[in-house]
């Protein structure tokens, strides 16, 4: 308990340490007062009185005192925040009294270590957000990325996805945002997979036609992957419509939906080409016969080569688990390669080319996937030796 008297004599003290302890102990009566309302006008004035003092640690105890409360004066704290910079960039930071109209106003004149205090407060709106990205610091915006607690809105961040998606670090922190929009996504795999395609030990370590093909493959998966997961979110519509105008829906990514297991991405494709209810589509696609599926292919309008393939495979697809089964995708492949194989006689149409190449190319891919891990479960369920054959004995050649 201080007494009025050494309140008094503490404040007019000589040594600013003295009068930082009375300002600061200001600042804790003022904020804990339950007395008269005179009083309380006493100490709101000893604040102010703080305010002048020549010493920036009697300021910044002022400051430390009244920080983290709402109920701090809002004078006084606008005041400490125009005074030194340490003093104005923790107030900036922590206190919860400063509103948006308070900051909106500085934002374009802050230097970077005040922005960075902004993007480390509490609470950040959308709109103050927007202000700081627009000052174009690439440190502080990446600073902002990263707090998926602040909203930045649709629109921003596909303009962030647009013009810093070049950026590794920008890329990555946008990619981790569950709120991206699907288009913003796809843009930035893409730049990613150009990255990947310009990387020096990238190309060092794979042959080009291979690296092509492999980079294609990812592309159209996480195209799938991303029209899936907004399907199961909110709905793709927007999304495929987009892939649409842009001629990015063809056969191959039809088919590419379908082995990956994507269903909900290929249903969604299906309904925007035909003009049809998303439902009436999913219905079809679950237990729709195959005259009333080539119906729907035939409003998406596909060819006949194109549309037996696609409902063939839809039919395959209802019995087997594509999405986790690799095996289940290879046999599906491998069957579908088979068909058209037989069906045209080893002369596959122009019209079913792209679909052709595609199949060999995941025959091959997906051999390799569902061959991993065969031998090592093999070998672990199986007590006895192999029996290999034995070649001819061979002769040892002299050292020379």
């Amino acid at each position: 308990m201080v007494g009025y008297q050494e309140f008094v004599s503490l404040s007019q003290s000589p040594d600013s340490e003295e009068r930082g302890s009375a300002a600061h102990l200001s600042a804790l009566a003022y904020l804990n007062h339950v007395g008269p309302a005179d009083e309380q006008a006493a100490l709101y004035a000893a604040l102010i009185g703080f305010l002048d003092d020549p010493s920036v640690k009697v300021r910044a105890a002022l400051a430390y005192g009244l920080l983290h409360s709402s109920e701090a004066p809002r004078p006084i704290m606008l005041a400490l925040l125009h005074d030194s910079a340490v003093i104005a960039r923790a107030v900036m930071q922590y206190s919860p009294v400063l509103i948006d109209a308070d900051l909106m106003g500085l934002i374009k004149t802050l230097d970077l270590s005040m922005l960075v205090a902004v993007v480390q407060r509490t609470r950040l709106s959308p709109r103050l957000a927007a202000a700081i990205v627009a000052r174009g610091h690439d440190p502080v915006t990446l600073r902002l990325l990263r707090r998926h607690d602040v909203a930045l809105g649709d629109g921003l961040l596909a303009e962030l996805a647009v013009s810093l998606g070049g950026n590794a670090e920008m890329r990555g922190a946008l990619l981790a945002r569950p709120e991206l929009p699907a288009a913003a996504r796809l843009l930035l795999v893409q730049k990613a997979t150009e990255a990947l395609r310009g990387a020096r030990i990238v190309k060092g370590a794979v042959e080009e036609d291979r690296l092509g093909r492999i980079l294609r493959d990812c592309g159209d998966t996480a195209l799938s992957a991303i029209g899936e997961r907004e399907a199961a979110r909110t709905g793709a519509g927007a999304y495929v419509a987009g892939l649409i105008v842009s001629d990015r829906v063809n056969t191959r990514v039809l088919l590419h939906a379908v082995v990956t297991g994507h269903v909900m991405f290929f249903a969604e494709c299906l309904a925007e080409l035909a003009r049809a209810p998303r439902s009436k589509v999913f219905g079809l696609l679950e237990n729709g016969s195959r005259p009333a599926l080539n119906a729907l292919l035939v409003r998406c309008g596909l060819g006949e080569g194109v549309r037996n393939l696609l409902a063939r495979l839809v039919l395959h697809a209802r019995a087997s688990d594509l999405a986790d089964d690799a095996a289940a995708r290879h046999y599906v492949v491998t069957v579908l390669t088979e068909e058209l194989i037989a069906e045209h006689g080893g002369v596959i149409p122009e019209e079913l080319e792209e679909a052709f190449a595609y199949l060999s190319e995941q025959n091959i891919l997906l051999a390799r996937k569902a061959a991993r891990g065969v031998m090592t479960a093999f070998a672990g369920e199986t007590a006895g030796a192999m029996a290999l054959p034995m070649g001819e004995a061979r002769l040892a050649l002299p050292a020379a």
